[in-house]
């Protein structure tokens, strides 16, 4: 502990003990000045404030020096009835302030405690209580509001963390000053009965202890008694203002001064009015126009001055902004530069959606989009951009749309108060609900209500509720667009992490054989199968070793493909069980190898309409038996042909996994169920 923290615990611990132990008058003098001063420190704190929170220790700081203050009546009710003194600061306010007369005294007393109880204590109480409660019911709108702007991107985690903090301190504080208000108030009535106890007792104690006459005891102790009185109220007076100052006090960019100067006189030409209006009263009442006259005189020449001067600063303002270079870059068109932003991911939802964002109503969707992040880190290797979420009015009440890069890419609807059933394969008649359509797989689902979804769930309908829905769907059109999501800036950060643990690597590739926008291609293209690329250092590595033979990108994919086979194997495949596949027939793998033309910018795939169209059913009949069995269809191909496969078959079945036999394990166990012809139209089946 440091010297100032032993010095606030022995002024506590002091302030407790000068209510046991009697003090000499000289030391009550001084702590009486120390009282005047730290009441009139704490109302200029509180007057230069620009927020509450930033006197967050006033509501401590008031019980202290209440505390204090009691401390001081006890040791001067002490002094006053012991030695028929209190000092030399509690008869001066006794005798010269109050001219001498008790009963002045008395009155003035009076009016000082009313003022400080009725008034200021009553109304600084009220306004905590209704601050304490209103900070307290917006708590929660507080907090969903940060977590709408951290899950939309626009602030960060320690900024978040930051105001979640003062959002938490602002309810502590008023809270604590609700509390606070009540020691001030109980204060008053303190002051009150402590100098009752002063007077009785003084006249007690002059007459039957001291043999005073009673009028001279009374006149004593009565004015001793009021003057201690006043030095303790008038410093009380001073703190309940203080406190009445910032349970008031509104958020603002300057102080008190200040707000009040720019606040009441920023109108000048009300100020006439107000001079009129006094000069009115010189004329048509008996007022002496020598009281009003000069004071609306004041009035009016202040007004003009302050409307000369606002005149000045507009004029000033105005020729600084026509020549600022602010101004001038208004005027450019590169100003607009910030409208042309496209965020990565949008999440636009109508309002009746909006109980699945809102943490007071339940909603975890917030929670859900870093779960889904995390998960694409997982398992595709990339870095998920911030997904911007808000309400759209355009929308239907329960549609919610999904955009990659300003375009809208997938939308949905559903029912909070329902369920997503999905068959299991047989539909049960008895089930009943709204056809819809399972967003992410485009597989037929009802939505069921409560009463139903128990009878669902013993039928083997998969019960999904509606908050998964949206998040899975959300997570399947973020895989399915993954290498959109890869630019060269994301790429070079990618590179930049391998970087740090397998420099030389990194630095053989680039700049030597590759630039960054091919490796960005390579990765692009991995990602448009599904591949996860979270091994870079292998990815780095086979590109390091097959760049100096060959610069084409869908070639050095290939070769990737192959080095990643261990990691598509147990993408596909389930240990232990054979993987079923369709393969490319021997006709299908000529008339591909045939139909590759080579030309200086690269080779690309030519295949005549209507052979198109006989590849295109085939493979889609083979696949659609295979899945109607529950298994994901794969097509399987030799090495040579794969690429251009995959390029034919992506227009019409984008989601058909095309492996070669090079990307698949020696070991893994592999299941031909169909394979596809095209020497005469016709489909085989094994």
């Amino acid at each position: 502990m440091k010297i100032k923290d032993y010095a606030i615990l022995v002024a506590v611990i002091m302030i407790v003990v000068m209510m046991v132990i009697p003090l000499p008058t000289l030391l009550l003098d001084v702590l009486i000045m120390v009282n005047i001063s730290i009441a009139l420190t704490i109302i200029l704190v509180a007057m230069n404030t620009k927020e509450a929170l930033e006197f967050s220790i006033f509501p401590t700081l008031l019980l202290l020096t209440t505390l204090f203050r009691l401390g001081l009546n006890v040791s001067t009710t002490r002094s006053i009835l012991t030695n028929q003194t209190g000092g030399e600061v509690i008869e001066t306010f006794g005798s010269f302030v109050v001219g001498g007369s008790a009963i002045i005294g008395i009155l003035v007393f009076l009016i000082l405690v009313i003022i400080q109880f009725l008034v200021i204590t009553k109304g600084s109480e009220r306004v905590a209580e209704v601050a304490a409660r209103f900070t307290l019911d917006s708590m929660p709108g507080k907090q969903m509001s940060i977590d709408a702007d951290l899950g939309a991107g626009m602030i960060s985690d320690q900024e978040a963390k930051k105001r979640r903090e003062k959002v938490s301190q602002e309810a502590d504080f008023y809270g604590a000053m609700d509390g606070a208000s009540k020691f001030v108030k109980g204060d008053a009535i303190a002051g009150i009965i402590i100098t009752v106890i002063n007077i009785v007792g003084g006249l007690a104690i002059g007459v039957m202890v001291h043999g005073l006459p009673i009028g001279e005891a009374a006149n004593l102790f009565a004015l001793l008694s009021i003057g201690d009185g006043l030095v303790s109220q008038i410093p009380a007076l001073l703190i309940s203002t203080a406190a009445g100052i910032v349970v008031t006090r509104a958020v603002s960019d300057g102080n008190l001064g200040t707000d009040i100067t720019k606040q009441l006189f920023a109108y000048p030409k009300l100020l006439y009015i107000v001079a009129g209006t006094l000069t009115l009263l010189a004329v048509f009442t008996p007022i002496s126009p020598m009281l009003i006259l000069p004071v609306a005189a004041v009035v009016a020449f202040g007004a003009f001055r302050m409307q000369s001067n606002l005149k000045k600063e507009e004029k000033v303002e105005k020729e600084a902004n026509i020549g600022s270079p602010e101004a001038e870059e208004l005027k450019k068109p590169e100003s607009v530069i910030d409208l042309l932003h496209v965020d990565a991911i949008e999440f636009e939802f109508g309002y009746g959606l909006i109980p699945i964002a809102d943490k007071n109503q339940g909603g975890d969707l917030l929670d859900r989009v870093i779960m889904i992040r995390r998960q694409c880190a997982m398992e595709l290797g990339i870095v998920v951009p911030v997904i911007r979420i808000r309400d759209n009015i355009q929308l239907q009440p329960n549609e919610y749309v999904i955009k990659i890069k300003g375009n809208r890419v997938a939308s949905g609807q559903i029912m909070l108060d329902h369920y997503l059933a999905m068959s299991p394969g047989v539909d049960d008649d008895s089930i009943i609900g709204i056809e819809t359509v399972e967003p992410a797989f485009g597989m037929p689902a009802l939505w069921v209500n409560e009463e139903m979804k128990e009878e669902a769930e013993m039928s083997g309908y998969a019960i999904v509720d509606p908050p998964s829905v949206v998040s899975t769907h959300l997570t399947e059109v973020i895989k399915r667009h993954a290498h959109e999501l890869v630019g060269r800036q994301e790429v070079k950060a990618l590179i930049e992490n391998v970087r740090e643990n397998s420099p030389a690597v990194v630095e053989e590739l680039i700049p030597n054989l590759m630039a960054l926008g091919e490796v960005q291609k390579v990765l692009m293209k991995l990602l448009k199968e599904k591949v996860s690329i979270r091994n870079m250092l292998m990815i780095l590595e086979t590109l390091a070793d097959y760049a100096a033979y060959s610069k084409d990108p869908d070639v050095l994919t290939e070769y990737v493909r192959q080095a990643l086979s261990r990691q598509i194997t147990l993408q596909y495949a389930t240990p232990g069980q054979p993987l079923q596949v369709i393969t490319a027939g021997a006709s299908l793998e000529k008339k591909f190898a045939e139909s590759v033309h080579r030309s200086d910018q690269g080779n690309y795939l030519s295949i005549d309409p209507e052979t198109s169209q006989v590849i295109f059913q085939n493979i889609s009949e083979q696949a659609g038996q295979l899945q109607q069995t529950g298994v994901q269809p794969i097509l399987l191909t030799s090495p040579a042909t794969r690429m251009y496969m995959r390029q034919f078959i992506e227009r019409f079945a984008p989601d058909l996994p095309v492996l070669s036999y090079n990307e698949l394990e020696p070991d893994i166990e592999i299941q031909s169920v169909g394979a596809v012809n095209i020497s005469s139209g016709a489909v085989s089946g094994l």
